[in-house]
């Protein structure tokens, strides 16, 4: 498949670096000549000096033979543009085209058809709706959901004095007292596909499927003390900071501090219940005389990672319940893995996703992944599948099947109802199945999964 990426930015380079491990020929268009050199050096494509909303450059990189236009400068204005152009030189292109404006989303939607696109993504409207969640059901890590959000992977770490501590998975029922299942583990920075005889340790980082009715149950019978969040104080005034903010000032008191005084004017006039601080987060008097260490939640989301990791530490130090860490450079791995940051979100990665999915569905028109999400830092995915007339092995039960090495079923949804597998489960036409899957290979449609 021939994809043009124009915009070589965090979501640009992040997409490349993705679809170029797939195999995908790729085209990258961007001002800037050395970064397209590096970025050419690290993976297999060919980078096009241009402007990426003209005829000639996109002209250059064989817009008339190209399947997919992925649209991701920092421009709005000028991502549509873009997509339009390409679609009146190729009407059978295939275009995606980052939207962030919130004056334009609906816009796009609407007229989509005039703008030429196929689809339309947004970062920070993404990451808003994961923190969402995360903040309306603290004591998770990280929350993905499936099958249409009947089903959830989650994300849990084991500490010290964690109920799940020196706990073997195969007995780990006596302990939740509900259905779920480990479909990964994180120990020592090394992801694996955990067995039945696999025993928890101190320190592991754990990924459990689980109907979504169960989540509640599963933190109580764990003994993770979680209270309901009714402040929160958010550290930067971003897009990002908006668009949480105006999700949920209705029903948590919210508070953003912002050292720009024109964006506190702006956001104060577009955001009816949030109280704006003009003021530095890093100023230990503003942290003081904020009462910080008193909300129930600290969402760090500036445009410095390294800021936000700082204003995230001392959010712990100051014990405060809930704390989630925006990252747009930082790998959640290393030294950052270590840091007791509480929830990171990273939107470049959760668009990547969707885009991700999007794209596996143009080359598989039949079978492709429904949903698609990155877990365990990066090295395994979850996808969720429908079963269909074409899919092998239907109605044999589990323990049977020829699977690929790390390969693991972790959840089948048959007429809405949830099932969290054994050996003697199977899965028939219509169900929806959902994989985990930490190997090298891409897993495109169901049948991938079979030896």
């Amino acid at each position: 498949m021939e994809i043009i990426v124009a915009g070589n930015g965090k979501v640009g380079e992040a997409l490349v670096k993705q679809l170029s491990a797939e195999g995908y020929n790729l085209t990258l268009i961007d001002h800037d000549t050395a970064r397209l050199e590096d970025m050419s050096e690290h993976y297999d494509c060919i980078g096009v000096e241009g402007n990426c909303a003209s005829m000639e450059t996109l002209k250059q990189c064989g817009v008339e033979n190209a399947d997919l236009l992925i649209a991701a400068t920092g421009s709005d204005e000028v991502n549509l543009l873009c997509a339009m152009t390409a679609k009146g030189m190729n009407p059978q292109i295939h275009t995606i085209a980052r939207i962030r404006n919130p004056e334009y989303v609906e816009q796009a939607y609407v007229m989509r058809s005039v703008f030429g696109l196929s689809m339309t993504f947004n970062p920070e409207k993404q990451a808003a709706k994961e923190i969402e969640r995360l903040l309306k059901l603290p004591g998770f890590l990280k929350r993905d959901s499936f099958a249409k959000g009947k089903v959830e992977i989650v994300e849990l770490r084991i500490d010290a004095d964690s109920k799940l501590k020196d706990v073997t998975l195969s007995t780990m029922y006596k302990t939740v007292k509900c259905k779920v299942l480990v479909c990964a583990v994180i120990r020592n920075g090394e992801t694996v596909t955990p067995s039945g005889s696999c025993t928890l340790r101190e320190g592991d980082k754990i990924f459990v499927t689980a109907p979504t009715d169960n989540l509640a149950t599963l933190l109580k019978n764990l003994g993770i003390v979680t209270h309901k969040v009714k402040s929160v104080a958010v550290a930067g005034g971003g897009m990002l900071s908006y668009y949480l903010a105006q999700s949920i000032e209705k029903q948590m008191d919210v508070t953003i501090i912002e050292k720009d005084s024109e964006r506190c004017r702006k956001l104060s006039e577009a955001l009816d219940n949030t109280n704006v601080i003009c003021g530095d987060i890093s100023s230990q008097s503003i942290l003081e005389s904020e009462r910080l260490s008193q909300c129930d939640a600290l969402v760090t989301l500036t445009g410095i990672d390294e800021q936000n990791i700082i204003t995230s530490l001392y959010g712990t130090k100051c014990k405060i319940s809930t704390v989630v860490t925006k990252l747009d450079r930082m790998d959640e791995s290393g030294v950052i893995n270590d840091l007791p940051l509480g929830s990171i979100v990273c939107p470049r990665k959760l668009c990547c996703n969707n885009i991700v999915r999007y794209v596996r569905a143009i080359g598989n028109q039949v079978g492709a992944a429904v949903t698609i999400h990155s877990i365990a830092d990066g090295h395994a995915e979850a996808m969720e599948f429908v079963v269909d007339e074409t899919t092998k092995s239907c109605k044999v039960p589990l323990k049977n099947l020829s699977l690929k090495e790390n390969v693991l079923i972790v959840c089948i949804t048959r007429r809405g109802a949830i099932q969290i597998p054994d050996g003697e489960s199977f899965f028939e036409k219509g169900d929806s199945v959902l994989v985990v899957y930490s190997g090298e290979d891409v897993i495109l449609k169901l049948n991938d999964i079979f030896v």
